[in-house]
């Protein structure tokens, strides 16, 4: 098939700019504009920017700082920065509306007082209305009637600055603020045509409030939704979950070709720049050589993060803020490719590169998404109907990592505890690891509770410290293995000396200067500071008599964790001599 050359040359532009905001986006704030403003035709340019892109540089830079940029802007460039910036839900912030048009007022006066006069006519009078009062004064009537506070340009429409209630720490700033900004547009207005600005006056008398807003919410959330920004009640749908058979029974998406694709919105270039290198889902994406193919995907996955944002109502300004959304989006998506894989063990990039192509990344991501709800309904299901619940313990009884991995699980929107091995203590979801390490724990939680549920044990409040399901067991261990009374009743502490009993014999090695006179093998003897095999399985046949299950179904269940146990008990106490005993600092058993 021959190519079109002027369809030739619009790709091949398009590609050239997409290249040159590439290069733009990865320089540092101060030196993209620099470079921009450089440019032979700077404004073809900054209109190239899809509105999403060109709002965070101007962020970067600073609203203050990007004049020159937002001089450049088009219409609809400086539309989507007040679609962003000015509403609370559904409800016109009148301080971000003067705040914003101002600095399109100092970026180009002329353009913006024309935008408004012409283009946004309602949403002017909509904020005169809201801001200022209007008399209209009668041919026989003296202007004095009016008052000192109003003022006029034609001495027949009569204006005074309206007072609403401000945050008293800013009221005297915002107010001087206001009245100067309005007093600079409406001499802008008279100035550019006094007879339209005559008309708006007098209609912004029979604005009705209510109407305007709703209809302005209305035409905003269709202009946003064009850019994945659906309504809440559409966008919260991202975290339906999915199954795979319902993901492979919906079909393939389709891809554009590259004669459709120069018609086809601009490519984001902001999420694409956040994804971390290392991450499954951006790998697989590097895999894909094909430039057309890269693009739409590219614009696919920027819409799905903007529908994260609408999901999570979030206002995302800074760069910060959406790399959090990017790392959201890409390692659900990343859980999601390695669950539709026939060997998720060994995730495959190429693998990972066709599914992208087979399926939509907001079906993928809901697939991902879909492991983690998973998880939190098993959660939620258990606890109701737990052991634990019935005894109405605390959450702290689980100890600091299991609570916070069950209360990851109980938030809304289920969380991984990092417990701030990168920063910070709860972050998403990233990896299928993540997923397979909080299971492991949940399941560990469950087979804990189902073990204290078999187990005669009568609870009494606390009189001092507190309980957890490691001391817990442990406490009702030594009372069995030093046949004390009372072997079932938690707290009752095990006096100090008897634990002293007891820890000479956990640990002989530390607490005895000699052991010669040991009966036991020498291929038996433990380490110093490490339990013996003896003990372990003493401890083992003690919950299998008191749970009636069977040690090797125990050890099924919680092997892995029992032996973290003592473990910990070892790093803890294991070398402790016998005299340093100080009860003050035993955490894992209940003393006196």
């Amino acid at each position: 098939m021959n190519e079109d050359p002027q369809l030739k040359q619009a790709i091949q532009r398009a590609q050239n700019l997409l290249e040159t905001r590439r290069r733009i986006i990865s320089l540092s704030p101060e030196k993209a504009q620099d470079c921009i403003l450089e440019m032979h035709q700077p404004a073809a340019l900054v209109h190239s920017f899809p509105e999403q892109d060109f709002y965070f540089l101007i962020h970067d830079i600073g609203p203050e700082d990007s004049l020159p940029l937002l001089q450049l802007a088009s219409a609809r460039q400086w539309e989507y920065i007040l679609d962003i910036e000015i509403w609370d839900r559904d409800r016109i912030k009148m301080e971000s509306v003067t705040q914003w048009v101002d600095l399109f007022l100092q970026a180009d006066p002329e353009r913006l007082s024309k935008w408004l006069l012409y283009e946004k006519t309602e949403f002017i009078e909509f904020y005169l209305f809201k801001n200022i009062e209007v008399k209209i004064r009668e041919h026989d009537q003296d202007p004095s009637y009016f008052g000192d506070d109003f003022f006029t340009y034609d001495d027949t429409y009569y204006i005074r600055f309206m007072d609403y209630p401000f945050d008293p720490e800013t009221d005297r700033k915002t107010k001087e603020f206001r009245r100067f900004f309005l007093k600079k547009i409406l001499d802008r207005f008279a100035g550019v045509d006094p007879l339209r600005y005559q008309q708006i006056l007098h209609e912004s008398l029979a604005v009705i409030p209510s109407e305007f807003e709703e209809e302005a919410y209305r035409l905003r959330n269709v202009r946003l939704a064009e850019k994945g920004f659906l309504p809440f009640d559409e966008a919260i749908g991202i975290y339906q979950p999915v199954s795979e058979r319902q993901i492979e029974n919906s079909g393939k998406k389709y891809i554009s070709n590259r004669y459709e694709w120069h018609n086809m919105p601009r490519p984001l270039l902001y999420p694409e720049k956040m994804m971390e290198p290392d991450d499954f889902f951006a790998g697989s994406l590097k895999v894909i050589e094909t430039d057309d193919l890269l693009q739409q995907i590219q614009t696919e996955f920027a819409g799905l993060c903007n529908q994260i944002i609408t999901a999570d109502q979030k206002k995302i300004r800074s760069r910060e803020e959406l790399r959090d959304v990017v790392k959201k989006a890409c390692g659900f998506l990343g859980i999601g490719l390695q669950r539709l894989m026939k060997n998720p063990e060994k995730p495959d990039l190429s693998q990972g590169a066709e599914l992208i192509r087979r399926f939509l990344l907001s079906d993928i991501f809901r697939a991902g998404y879909g492991v983690a709800s998973r998880l939190k309904r098993r959660a939620e299901n258990w606890l109701t109907q737990s052991w634990f619940m019935q005894n109405e313990l605390p959450l702290s009884f689980w100890d600091e990592e299991w609570l916070g991995v069950l209360g990851g699980l109980l938030v809304k929107k289920p969380l991984f505890f990092d417990n701030y091995k990168t920063g910070v203590l709860y972050r998403e979801f990233a990896c299928l690891d993540d997923i397979e390490e909080t299971e492991r724990i949940l399941s560990s939680i469950i087979a804990f509770d189902d073990l204290f549920s078999m187990m005669e044990i009568k609870l009494k409040p606390l009189s001092s410290g507190f309980m957890t399901h490691k001391n817990l067991l442990l406490t009702l261990w030594v009372k069995d293995y030093l046949d004390l009374p009372d072997k079932s009743e938690i707290p009752v502490s095990i006096d100090f000396g008897e634990f002293k009993r007891f820890f000479a014999e956990l640990f002989p090695e530390v607490s005895h200067s000699a052991c010669s006179g040991s009966d036991e093998p020498d291929s038996l003897k433990p380490e110093p500071g490490k339990i013996s095999i003896s003990m372990k399985e003493s401890f083992l046949n003690w919950i299998s008599k008191e749970s009636g299950l069977d040690p090797f179904e125990i050890s099924a269940k919680l092997g892995q964790c029992l032996e973290d146990l003592f473990a910990e008990m070892e790093i803890a106490y294991g070398q402790v001599l016998l005299k340093d005993l100080d009860p003050r600092y035993i955490q894992m058993f209940l003393l006196s």
